[in-house]
């Protein structure tokens, strides 16, 4: 007896060994006939994606092992007493391996869909809305791969199978206690799902959120990354754009009109500002052309409140523009006006010196003396 179970042992050994160094072999093999299918594709530019041939490389292996490994058992591993979890792992392999395999057709049909997206030009609304529900449904694809992956996963296990039964016996209240405990859960991933259908926000919207002005960086199913003009990183629950209210500056298209305020005083001819705008303006990137307008706004009992209006193709630009113009605006006030800026006017009010006072005075003089 003892003899027979060394002789299984040995086998069970030698069979691994082997299996191993069978698998390394595959490996490079597969390696080197990788690398000289890439060097063919290379001298075909445009026919082929390298991108999505990367993307199959380590599953389409994997898939290659589990081949192996079917065959492998079955020849030389069916007598001994593991075969039956050889086998049950073989399976849980090949649920692994065909997974992992949707999941790259799922990665490989949004980067081709977003390949069509050109969200570099100036008006890239339609652009970012594709994006915006490709990455979003992209997500939604992946998670109900990997949960049918671990459902059938765990059907493999005749235990799982009972465990399913009695689950179904009472899902009645198993629903009503998952429902109370994954509600806040649920209720995200249904906003990710209504955000993508109705886009109150799209990736790269410029949008105000908590007083900080940032852009929409990244969207999932449970939160949204806001990226702040200093490159700090604002991080929102998906539910926050559906229950309360926020700026979004590019809900439409990108244009944007920003705004100047300037306080000067009342002997600032408003006018001269009106024809020196113009000329600032000219030449200036960041400048769209449609709006330019000076106007007085407030007045107060010290100065008078002057508004610029300038706009641009996009906030970023509006910025940098406003900026530029701002700073052009006060040298040309020092320059030409210099007495206009706002000031606080005093007035000192000196008593009138009467006889009396000067009689009074003349005495405290003589007494002196």
């Amino acid at each position: 007896m003892n003899q027979y179970y060394n002789n299984q042992t040995a086998n069970l050994i030698i069979a691994t060994s082997s299996f191993f160094m069978l698998l390394v072999i595959v490996f490079f093999l597969y390696k080197s006939l990788f690398l000289l299918f890439k060097k063919r594709i290379f001298k075909k530019p445009g026919k082929y994606n390298y991108f999505i041939i990367d993307l199959f490389k380590l599953p389409a292996l994997w898939l290659i092992y589990w081949v192996l490994l079917k065959i492998f058992i079955h020849l030389f591993l069916r007598t001994l007493p593991l075969f039956p979890y050889i086998v049950h792992f073989n399976k849980l392999l090949l649920v692994f391996s065909v997974t992992w395999i949707v999941l790259q057709f799922v990665q490989a049909g949004a980067y081709l869909l977003q390949r069509k997206l050109d969200i570099g030009v100036s008006d890239n609304l339609r652009a970012r809305k594709s994006l915006t529900q490709i990455n979003i449904f992209k997500g939604i694809s992946n998670s109900i791969i990997v949960i049918i992956a671990i459902a059938v996963a765990l059907l493999t296990f005749s235990q799982a199978k009972t465990l399913g039964m009695s689950i179904l016996t009472s899902a009645g209240i198993l629903g009503i206690i998952v429902g109370f405990a994954a509600q806040k859960s649920i209720g995200m991933i249904l906003a990710g799902i209504q955000i993508a259908m109705t886009q109150p926000i799209r990736l790269d919207d410029v949008v105000i959120i908590e007083g900080e002005w940032g852009r929409i960086e990244e969207i999932t199913l449970t939160y949204v990354v806001v990226r702040i003009w200093d490159d700090r990183h604002l991080i929102v629950p998906v539910t926050w754009f559906l229950e309360k209210p926020f700026e979004n500056w590019t809900r439409e298209n990108a244009d944007i009109t920003g705004t100047i305020f300037l306080y000067v005083d009342y002997s600032f001819p408003v006018e001269s500002l009106r024809t020196a705008l113009p000329e600032m303006l000219k030449g200036n990137s960041n400048w769209d052309g449609r709006i330019v307008n000076v106007q007085v706004t407030k007045t107060s009992e010290q100065n008078k409140e002057i508004r610029v209006l300038v706009s641009s193709t996009d906030a970023s630009k509006n910025w940098d523009l406003r900026t530029d113009i701002r700073e052009k605006i006060v040298d040309y006030i020092n320059a030409n006006y210099p007495d206009a800026f706002a000031r606080i006017r005093i007035e000192l009010k000196t008593k009138e010196s009467s006889p009396d006072s000067y009689r009074d005075k003349s005495q405290d003089k003589d007494n002196v003396d």
